[in-house]
């Protein structure tokens, strides 16, 4: 097995920064009503300023091309686009069912060759999956050079457009208008970018570059029900999903069958336990203690957690204290499979590593429970 570095990051944010009570006016009021869920949620996720590739109503740019651009970023004169044999790429968020989006973006991004694919589709953890991909055909002796990236659209999905029909049909059965606090919540936490990563066998002869110790992911699917969904519809008593596919055509719009949803009782019952006890076996498995660890890189949904987290880590002997944390979740937002990526090219780009500083990044994703953890050494 050979070294793996991560030797550029690139991101791309679309437009200008949204504040928090910027935020309606670009994703409109359902049913002309003010959400009664947004001033709880804003309170306690930590988000000052987000972006959207959406502005009056329209789309300024596609996932496709978000990503893109983030790709783009990573190479100049002295390496060029076409060196790259793998992309790898994750998003929860594609604009269509088939071609993968990571088809998409090798077509997008007119790179003059032809190249191994992997398009990871999940929610947060996608990205990191995709990152295994490269991760591991480097270190195999397979390839030389790989693109990751990680890149969401969710503004579309989020306006107001999308759940009128719904709140339509609320009012005529129950006076009430107001959408589910399930389907409301994550339209104030979720929001829209690209991050890339250039993945090499050899490290950056220009500057510092990320060495990847280990990447590990798993999934608790076998343990634990459908939290986070999208396209489908939850029976309260059996917690089956029935896809929209199975649905009568009037009720992908009457009940927002598209939107994404999220139950926040088994949210905050299992995401912070169930990522504690993954990381004890890590430790154990890689002898990681928290002396070993000199910057902890979260991808919190909300703020509301970060506390939680640090006492099951505590629990386990990974008191990491909060002067080694680092996330940008305040003023980049939620961006679910992009934001791993925007906190390691934050530290790399703008000089807060140094040689042999060493890193741990948590990528938890609450879909059905998967988590991704990778310890980096700076080089």
């Amino acid at each position: 097995m050979r070294p793996v570095y991560i030797t550029r990051l690139s991101k791309f944010l679309p437009n200008g920064p949204v504040a928090n009570d910027e935020m309606e006016s670009v994703l409109g009021m359902v049913n002309g009503k003010p959400s009664k869920a947004r001033a709880i949620v804003l309170r306690n996720n930590g988000i000052k300023t987000r972006y959207y590739a959406f502005r009056d109503g329209k789309s300024t740019h596609t996932n496709v091309e978000m990503a893109a651009n983030a790709i783009r970023g990573l190479f100049d004169e002295k390496i060029t686009i076409d060196k790259a044999e793998i992309l790898a790429v994750g998003t929860s968020s594609p604009e269509q069912v088939i071609p993968s989006h990571g088809s998409m973006v090798h077509g997008a991004l007119d790179m003059g060759r032809r190249v191994e694919l992997i398009s990871a589709m999940g929610t947060c953890c996608s990205s990191m999956q995709a990152l295994k991909y490269a991760y591991m055909a480097i270190a195999s002796g397979m390839a030389d050079t790989a693109i990751g990236c990680g890149s969401e659209k969710m503004s579309t999905w989020m306006h107001a457009s999308r759940f009128q029909p719904e709140a339509e049909n609320l009012a005529k059965l129950e006076e009430n208008g107001y959408i589910a606090f399930e389907k409301d919540f994550l339209r104030w936490m979720l929001s829209d970018g690209a991050a890339a990563a250039l993945i090499q066998s050899e490290p950056n002869k220009d500057g510092l570059s990320y060495r990847i110790e280990w990447l590990e992911t798993t999934s608790f699917a076998n343990e634990l029900e459908t939290c986070m969904y999208a396209g489908a519809t939850k029976n309260e008593e059996t917690a089956e999903l029935t896809g929209w596919n199975d649905h009568a055509i009037e009720d992908w719009t009457n009940e927002s069958i598209f939107s994404v949803k999220q139950d926040t009782r088994l949210l905050g019952e299992n995401i912070v336990p169930k990522g504690g006890v993954y990381l004890a076996e890590l430790m154990a498995k890689h002898n990681l203690t928290v002396d070993m660890v000199d910057y902890y890189l979260p991808h919190m949904s909300s703020e509301f957690f970060k506390h939680q987290i640090y006492k099951y880590h505590a629990e386990i002997g990974m008191d990491i204290p909060f002067e080694k944390w680092f996330y940008n979740l305040p003023k980049v937002g939620n961006v679910g499979s992009a934001s791993a990526y925007f906190m390691l090219e934050e530290m790399l780009n703008t000089g807060k590593v140094k040689k042999g500083d060493r890193l741990l990044v948590m990528v938890p994703e609450s879909a059905r429970f998967s988590y991704a953890y990778m310890y980096l050494t700076v080089v």
